[in-house]
């Protein structure tokens, strides 16, 4: 009626093991730093694992630049998409490739 006990009790106890990683694993990423710079190297964004801007530097010879906005946005994403990146191969490596669906990663 119940099936293989046993095995309801090693997925209960693996659910549990995979939550207590992924704590240690969020606490990892937000100490861990992603950055992309500008084609040309003169705007750099440096974000962490949990997806927070930790620092923009602009070059001053493109300060006045008329496309600076979209330079930051663009750079900006590319270390996101390398945190996002980051996050999704750990979490693969832990929990062994299965899929844990509606994870914002």
């Amino acid at each position: 009626m119940f099936g293989n006990l046993g095995e309801m009790a090693n997925l209960i106890k693996k659910a549990k093991d995979i939550q207590k990683n992924m704590a240690a694993l969020k606490e990892e990423m937000a100490r861990t730093e992603f950055s992309a710079s500008s084609a040309d190297q003169e705007v750099v964004v440096v974000v962490s694992g949990d997806f927070q801007v930790k620092s923009v530097k602009i070059a001053p010879s493109i300060a006045n630049n008329e496309n600076l906005g979209n330079i930051i946005m663009s750079t900006t994403n590319s270390a996101l998409i390398a945190a996002k990146s980051a996050m999704q191969s750990k979490m693969q490596e832990m929990t062994g490739g299965m899929n844990l669906g509606g994870l914002p990663f």
